[in-house]
């Protein structure tokens, strides 16, 4: 087991809208678009989620998220 599963982790609720969308396909821009914020914010929000679930990559995040029923 990782350190993510045996900690509590807390994603705010625009980072769980934004890995819901990865989850669904969509591209920064696309989910930018979709909650009307610039592509920018939607990494920074997906990055701080990557950073809270120790993953390294955008699926693996949406993978570990789904997982922990954060998703």
């Amino acid at each position: 087991m990782s350190d993510v599963d045996e900690r509590v982790v807390v994603l705010s609720q625009r980072e769980v809208e934004c890995l819901r969308w990865v989850e669904n396909g969509k591209s920064s821009w696309a989910i930018g678009v979709i909650l009307n914020v610039s592509d920018n914010t939607v990494n920074f929000h997906i990055k701080n989620a990557m950073r809270k679930l120790d993953a390294s990559t955008r699926t693996q995040a949406v993978v570990k998220a789904r997982r922990l029923s954060l998703i």
